[in-house]
C-alpha cells in the first residue's frame, strides 16, 4: 500500500506546477476581526436578539476558525438555549465552570474580544462574513478530499464524480438560510396574484397543459409544485406526460408562449421518445409507419412536425439509474443556460435511492428530494408514478390510497392525478370493448390539490397515435 504522506507529496508536486508549491499548506480563509466582532455583538446584545439572528443564518461552532471562538460561541449557544442572560461575567463563569476558561485565554481574552465593537448594530454584517468565510473553508475542503480521492483512484469514474458534486451542492444547498418572511410581504404578493387572475378573468396563471378540462381545475402547473400522475402499466401515463410536454413546448394559442422543459427518461429511450412524439404530432399511425406504408400527405405530415419539434425547447435525459441528487446537478446545469420551466420524470419507482435502507424509505427519500427540487428551482416537477393492484382486484377506481410503495407522495405531492378507464366500475362488457377500440375514453382523477378543487377530468386516448386528446364523447361519433 502507498504510504499516505508518498500520496501528499505527489499532489503537493502538481501544485507546484499550478505555481504554488505551498497551496495545501496555507492557512484557510477566515477573519479573526470578524470572529470577534460577532461573539462581541453576542455578548454585549445580551443574546436576546443576537444569538437567534445567528443560528437563523447558520452559524455553528464549525462557522468559526480560531479553536477559542468556538468554544466561545458553543458557550453562548448553550446560555441561549438554558434561557440564561449572557454577558462577559456570565459567559467566563460557564466557561469556567466547564474548565474551558484558561483554555481560550481567560477573562481577559473574552473582555478583548468585546472591545472590538462598540455596538451591535453591525451584527447582520459580521454573521454574512463569517458565514462567508466558512463556505469558502468547506469548498476548500471537499476540494482536497476529492484531490486525495482522485490520487487514490479506488473507485469507479462516475462514483468519485457523483460523490464530488454531491459534496459541492451540499455545501451550495446550506448557503441559503429559510428566513421566516414577515406576512406584509406576503400578502403584497397575495395581492398581486389576485390582481393578476382578474384582470387575465380565468386565464391560466401557471404552466398550460393543453388539456381545457384539466386546466380550468388546476389553472396551470404553478411553480415549486410536485405535480403527481399515477395510474396501472399500460394507461398511458408516459404517453400523457409527452402529450403535456408538446403542449408546453408548442402551444396551440398564439397568446403563449413556449415554455423550456427538462423530461427525464428513465424507462423509454430519447429516441422512441421522439418517435412517439412525431407520429403523435403528425397524426401518423406509428405501425404502419414501421410497415413502410404511408401516404405521401402523411410523409408530409412528418416533415412538418420534425421542422416544428426542431426549435422546441424540450430536452429529453435518458440516463437510467438517477439519483435525486443527479437530476438536480442536470437540471441546475440546462437551467442556468437555458430557461426551463417545467420538469417532468418519468417515472418515480425508478429513482435510484440509497440501498441500504427499506424500499418504502428510498420512496420517502426521493419524494422529500423531488419536492426540494421544484422548490429550489421555483418550477413545477411533474412526476409519474405507479399504481399498486387493489383497485384491479377491487374492479373500482383507484385512490390515493393506492399510490404504490410509500405514503409520503402523498404527502409530499402538492396535485396527485389518477389515471384511469373512464366508468371502470360499469359492465364488463365495457372493459373488453375498450381493450380492443382505437380511441378510448380515460379519466384522469384530481385526488388531491393543495389549492383548488379535486375531481375527474375526462380525455381521449386515441391508442394508434399515443396521444391523448380533450375529451369527445364517444357515443355522438358513431
Amino acid at each position: 500500500m502507498v504510504d499516505r504522506r508518498a500520496k501528499a507529496a505527489r499532489y503537493r508536486g502538481d501544485a507546484e506546477v499550478l505555481g504554488d508549491s505551498k497551496i495545501f499548506d496555507r492557512p484557510r480563509p477566515h477573519s479573526v476581526e470578524f470572529e470577534q466582532a460577532l461573539l462581541a455583538c453576542c455578548v454585549l446584545e445580551g443574546g436576546q436578539d443576537s444569538v437567534p439572528l445567528c443560528l437563523q443564518n447558520k452559524i455553528s461552532s464549525d462557522s468559526f476558525y480560531v479553536p477559542a471562538h468556538r468554544v466561545m460561541w458553543q458557550a453562548i449557544s448553550d446560555l441561549y438555549a438554558e434561557s440564561s442572560p449572557i454577558n462577559e461575567l456570565i459567559l467566563a463563569d460557564k466557561l469556567d465552570n466547564r474548565h474551558q476558561l484558561d483554555g481560550i485565554g481567560g477573562a481577559a481574552y473574552i473582555n478583548r474580544t468585546c472591545d472590538r465593537i462598540d455596538t451591535p448594530a453591525h451584527i447582520a454584517h459580521y454573521v454574512k462574513r463569517v458565514r462567508e468565510f466558512e463556505l469558502v473553508r468547506r469548498v476548500i475542503e471537499a476540494s482536497m478530499r476529492n484531490i486525495a480521492r482522485a490520487y487514490e483512484d479506488n473507485e469507479a469514474l462516475d462514483d468519485f464524480i457523483e460523490r464530488a458534486e454531491n459534496e459541492i451542492f451540499a455545501i451550495s444547498d446550506d448557503r441559503l438560510s429559510n428566513a421566516a418572511v414577515h406576512v406584509n410581504k406576503l400578502v403584497d404578493c397575495a395581492i398581486t396574484t389576485a390582481q393578476m387572475m382578474l384582470q387575465r378573468r380565468g386565464e391560466i396563471i401557471g404552466v398550460a397543459s393543453g388539456f381545457s378540462d384539466l386546466d380550468r381545475m388546476l389553472f396551470g402547473f404553478r411553480e415549486s409544485d410536485m405535480i403527481v400522475i399515477a395510474a396501472r402499466p399500460s394507461m398511458g401515463k408516459t404517453s400523457l406526460a409527452m402529450n403535456i410536454a408538446e403542449n408546453v413546448v408548442l402551444p396551440e394559442k398564439k397568446d403563449r408562449s413556449p415554455v423550456g422543459t427538462l423530461f427525464f427518461s428513465l424507462e423509454m429511450s430519447a429516441e422512441q421518445l421522439a418517435m412517439r412524439l412525431l407520429c403523435g404530432r403528425s397524426g401518423v399511425n406509428m405501425t404502419k409507419l414501421r410497415e413502410g406504408f404511408i401516404s405521401k400527405q402523411a410523409s408530409e405530415a412528418l416533415s412538418r412536425s420534425a421542422t416544428e419539434l426542431k426549435t422546441a425547447p424540450l430536452w429529453i435525459d435518458e440516463s437510467t439509474n438517477l439519483t435525486v441528487l443527479e437530476m438536480r446537478a442536470k437540471a441546475r446545469r440546462i437551467h442556468s443556460k437555458e430557461s426551463i420551466g417545467l420538469i417532468i420524470i418519468d417515472y418515480l419507482q425508478l429513482i435510484n435511492g440509497d440501498s441500504r435502507v427499506p424500499r418504502e424509505q428510498q420512496i420517502s427519500e426521493i419524494s422529500r428530494g423531488i419536492k426540494a427540487m421544484a422548490k429550489e428551482l421555483k418550477i413545477p416537477v411533474i412526476v409519474l408514478s405507479q399504481l399498486n393492484r387493489e383497485s384491479e382486484r377491487e374492479r373500482r377506481l383507484p385512490r390515493l390510497s393506492d399510490l404504490r410503495e410509500s405514503g409520503a407522495i402523498e404527502q409530499d405531492a402538492d396535485v396527485v392525478m389518477l389515471l384511469a378507464n373512464r366508468q371502470l366500475s360499469g359492465a364488463d362488457d365495457q372493459q373488453d370493448q375498450q381493450q380492443f377500440s382505437d380511441v378510448v375514453a380515460r379519466e384522469l382523477i384530481i385526488a388531491k390539490q393543495r389549492n383548488g378543487p379535486v375531481g375527474a377530468v375526462p380525455l381521449t386516448f386515441v391508442k394508434n397515435l399515443t396521444r391523448f386528446e380533450n375529451y369527445v364523447d364517444l357515443s355522438t361519433c358513431e
